[in-house]
């Protein structure tokens, strides 16, 4: 176990701060600070606009640094300004913790430890006990919640996204943000992970204690912000995050070795593999103009098929491929509610054409979309499965 003076030199040789928002927290806030100074004097208490005796207990401390905001304005605003000062002062990375005491600042030296194994762009989130005695239920279901959008926004998976024990390494960081209140720690944790931060949990103790803990989180509105802000990282992610890694991930290989590492060495199955590539030739056919990339996505993210392999045959209905893909669904659609398809020469092919025929090409188009389907994904099965002999 390294000594308190060994761990301020590691914080100090590493650039590490301490932050500290607080608001009306005035029966645990010293206790707070004074775990904190144990370990190091880089404290940045932010005050924000606290109506108690908080100013007078941080003036008593002559070694921290403080910010003092007139008025409340949420915990994320809290943090940017401290993060900000941080960066000002020389700091690469920033532990939060929390002023009303759920925090052990004895836990600073697992966050360092953890720090010194890893990459410099690591976030590490204080993993709580969820479980344990004391810990509200809406708590618990809150942070259920609250992994499951993580996960499906970034695609990693955390027990914990909510605690706000955290490291931030701030040379990393978004350097501009769109919300300030508690809904702020889940968009600085996506976005980071988006810009290629390694997002993990660490075990951190905690201590919900009645009698003393003051929770500033307003259940209707701030569960509210949270809901509206996960749904724009959604739409984010399946209209942007997520092309731009597929396109990134092909750009970075040849056309081979993209072949080789996502669906022959790809970790799932031979019929994940395959559901993927049919799906994909589904959504790509069917008339979903303008959604097909929104709607791949998410189904392969909801059924947990490969995402690569699933948007890659979705691009089946590329603009030379249109075409033939609206002939032939006019075509078998005319078989199933009747109406004649034929061209010659002085006949205009046109979205036109498609408006007046509208419930053949429907018909058609989802008939086709199902039969090409069951086609590419049994085709690729067969494939696969050789394949898969061949290298045994």
């Amino acid at each position: 176990m390294l000594s308190n003076s060994t761990i301020s030199e590691t914080m100090n040789l590493k650039k590490v701060c301490v932050i500290i928002p607080t608001y009306n927290n005035h029966k645990t806030l010293k206790r707070v600070i004074d775990g904190v100074l144990q370990y190091t004097t880089n404290v940045i208490v932010v005050n924000d606009g606290s109506t108690d005796s908080t100013s007078e207990i941080i003036n008593s401390y002559s070694t921290i640094d403080s910010i003092s905001i007139s008025k409340n304005q949420g915990k994320g605003n809290a943090l940017r300004l401290g993060f900000k000062k941080a960066i000002k002062n020389g700091f690469h990375y920033a532990i939060t913790i929390d002023s009303d005491g759920q925090h052990f600042p004895d836990d600073i030296p697992v966050f360092l430890e953890e720090l010194d194994k890893n990459d410099s762009n690591i976030l590490l989130i204080g993993s709580r006990n969820m479980n344990q005695e004391g810990v509200p239920k809406k708590s618990s279901f809150g942070n259920k919640f609250s992994n499951f959008w993580f996960w499906f926004e970034t695609g990693i998976q955390l027990e914990d996204t909510q605690s706000g024990y955290r490291l931030y390494p701030l040379l990393h960081i978004p350097k501009k943000y769109y919300t300030k209140k508690f809904e702020f720690e889940i968009e600085v944790i996506v976005r980071s992970a988006w810009k290629g931060s390694i997002v993990k949990n660490i075990p951190v103790k905690i201590l919900y204690d009645p009698t003393e803990r003051v929770t500033h989180f307003r259940p209707f509105k701030d569960f509210t912000r949270i809901s509206i802000l996960n749904t724009v990282l959604v739409l984010i992610t399946l209209l942007y995050i997520k092309p731009r890694d597929f396109f990134r991930s092909f750009q970075k290989k040849k056309i081979k070795q993209f072949i080789q590492d996502e669906i022959l060495e790809s970790n799932d199955s031979n019929l994940v593999k395959s559901l993927s590539i049919a799906l994909g030739v589904f959504i790509g056919i069917a008339p979903f103009w303008g959604f097909q990339t929104v709607l791949v996505i998410f189904l392969a993210v909801l059924f947990r098929w490969n995402k690569i392999l699933a948007f890659t045959f979705s691009n089946i209905s590329i603009p030379p491929m249109i075409p033939f893909i609206i002939f032939a669904s006019l075509q078998i659609g005319s078989y199933f509610v009747g109406g004649d398809v034929f061209f010659n020469e002085n006949q205009e092919f046109s979205f036109e054409m498609i408006k007046n025929h509208t419930t053949q090409y429907l018909v058609g188009s989802f008939i086709l979309a199902t039969i090409a389907a069951f086609v590419f994904g049994f085709s690729s099965y067969f494939l696969l499965s050789l394949t898969g002999k061949s290298k045994k």
